[in-house]
């Protein structure tokens, strides 16, 4: 805006416009005696109107500001930037400076700051021959790209002699002929912040270590290898810039031939994840000795992981193989569906029933059935081995399909080539769990060591007689020792008779014998479960459980889903000779 123009508009100008020119054709002393303030005691009250339009010192009035003209005469020049001492700058910046020139980048100028960290360096001599610091960070390549390029280029935390720098290369232009240019070089020392950076990283290594450490010694060390199945298990934590997760498994022996098989992942990371994962596990494992169908299981566990961690959310799934069924029952809690590959290649995902993730409360879970016929074999997994970026996951469990699907070998070379197959390796972005296991179609001398028998018993006085008759012969004709097939009768018999008095139809007697055990088993429709007690002299009952108990390798009960009840008992076999 033209001030100029517009303050002969403002009130009191035109005044004082007057009384400058007046003072120029007025003589010194008239001048001085306008300029001379009236007396203090004329004016020493506010209100006196003679004060009014009194000028202040200066001859301005009291009330008035100087005139711009003068407020600007007063003000001190704007320096020009050539003015400005490019060297003396340069010598205090806290940053290395170095500036050459030419293709060979010679020396034309290096600060106090440069001079402190590595030394006088000659002006004009080349860079390669006196600056070996700036070979060791690696800028000699960096500069004849700059120099050719005429951009600027950045390098972050190089080390050299000891120290940590980020480096920025400027292109210079220098006047006059015969000279290609030159490079300004600033280094900043960041050593400090490197070091930090490193503690940093350090830091975290050993907490992932730790938490690693932690996931490892929480997963079985070695896995149950049930008669009727053959188990393996992988698992691998993420990749180093992964912080390690949750993710289980483990393989629990039921007693009576039967195995529970559990995997399941903790959402979250690090060692909090790893720590809910173990009580979870530990939960499982004290659960499965209740014998207790798979959605009861599930159902437990989602009462306790809300009460362990309300925040944390797990997936989980459960199953139990029975080889007199063939079959395996599951449930699970929000988990991925487990596939079965059958003999012949062709793959099976379990359908519903999935519930939602253990934690969320409020939901009923079911068990489910898979047909495990022999020579099948089953996966269970967790989402890090089919879950990537930008893929629907249901993409992912069809790579496995396929890849399952021409997956033979023993239980743990399909785990490796299932990991192949699905593109995991060690830097992998999430934890993996896999848990392969077979159900082997036996032939030849190794189906003989395998059998089953069983009977009907419709009850009355003749149930008995029946049941002993039929072990003995079972026994026999597996051509156990007199010993064993003794206590295999015993065993039966008393199992028969607790069913008889206890008990309701339809009721049943069921043999197997495995490799390394013989296990007798008798169901009936009551569900009321045994228990062992101490029976006193003068009872006539009471003492069938405690007899088993003591002949028995182990023994347990447990319901049936139709309804009823199984008890059972075991005998471990004679160690066959090596071959």
């Amino acid at each position: 805006m033209n001030f100029t123009r517009w303050s002969a508009r403002f009130p009191g100008t035109q005044r004082r416009a007057a009384a400058r020119r007046a003072d120029r054709g007025a003589s010194p002393a008239q001048r001085g005696e306008r300029a001379v303030p009236a007396a203090r005691s004329e004016c020493g009250q506010p209100e006196d109107p003679r004060c009014e339009g009194a000028a202040a010192p200066g001859g301005r009035e009291g009330n008035e500001e100087p005139p711009a003209g003068e407020a600007e005469s007063a003000s001190p020049r704007a320096p020009a930037l050539e003015e400005f001492s490019v060297r003396e700058i340069l010598g205090h910046l806290p940053g290395l400076v170095a500036l050459t020139y030419g293709r060979h980048h010679r020396i034309a100028y290096v600060n106090d700051a440069y001079v402190s960290a590595f030394g006088h360096r000659p002006t004009g001599s080349s860079v390669t021959l006196s600056c070996p610091e700036l070979a060791d960070l690696g800028l000699l390549p960096l500069m004849d790209q700059v120099l050719r390029s005429g951009k600027p280029r950045t390098v972050k935390s190089r080390r050299a002699h000891g120290g940590s720098y980020t480096v920025s290369c400027l292109p210079v232009d220098l006047p006059g002929g015969g000279v290609d240019g030159g490079v300004l070089v600033h280094a900043a020392d960041v050593t400090d912040h490197a070091e930090a950076a490193e503690r940093l990283r350090a830091s975290e290594r050993r907490h992932r270590e730790t938490a690693v450490t932690l996931q490892r010694s929480l997963l079985p060390q070695e896995l149950e290898q049930p008669d009727d199945l053959r188990v393996a298990a992988t698992y691998q934590p993420g990749g180093t810039d992964a912080a390690v997760g949750g993710d289980w498994y483990d393989v629990i022996t039921l007693g009576a031939g039967r195995t529970a098989l559990v995997i399941g992942d903790v959402m979250g990371r690090g060692v909090r994840a790893a720590a809910v994962m173990g009580q979870l596990r530990t939960a499982v494992r004290a659960y499965a000795r209740l014998d207790l169908p798979p959605h009861e299981v599930l159902q437990l566990l989602d009462g306790l992981a809300a009460e362990i961690d309300a925040s944390q959310i797990a997936t989980c799934v459960y199953a139990v193989h029975d080889p007199n069924e063939g079959r395996l029952v599951y449930a699970s809690a929000g988990h991925l569906p487990i596939l079965v590959r059958d003999e012949n290649g062709a793959v099976r995902r379990a359908a519903d029933p999935t519930g939602p993730p253990l934690g969320t409360g409020g939901w009923l879970h079911t068990s489910g059935t898979i047909a495990l016929p022999p020579g099948s074999t089953a996966v269970l997994y967790t989402d890090g081995l089919v879950e990537r970026r930008g893929e629907d996951i249901d993409e992912g469990v069809s790579s496995l399909e396929r890849a399952l699907a021409g997956a033979t070998g023993t239980p743990q070379v399909v785990c490796d080539r299932l990991l192949r197959s699905l593109g995991v390796t060690a830097e992998h972005d999430d934890d993996v769990a896999v848990l392969v296991l077979q159900h082997p179609a036996r032939s030849g001398p190794d189906a003989e060591l395998f059998h089953n028998a069983a009977l009907d018993l419709l009850g009355g006085v003749e149930a008995a007689p029946r049941a002993r008759a039929f072990a003995s012969g079972v026994l026999s004709s597996w051509r156990f020792p007199v010993e064993l097939r003794d206590l295999g009768v015993l065993a039966a018999s008393e199992l028969v008779a607790n069913s008889l008095q206890h008990g309701t139809p339809p009721m049943r007697l069921r043999l197997r014998r495995t490799d390394r055990r013989l296990i007798i088993e008798v169901t009936d429709g009551d569900d009321h479960l045994p228990r062992r007690r101490r029976a006193e002299t003068e009872d006539e009952a009471g003492r069938g459980i405690s007899i088993i108990a003591t002949i028995a390798s182990s023994w347990g009960s447990r319901r049936t889903p139709g309804g009823g009840k199984a008890v059972w008992c075991e005998f471990a076999l004679p160690a066959r000779p090596a071959d």
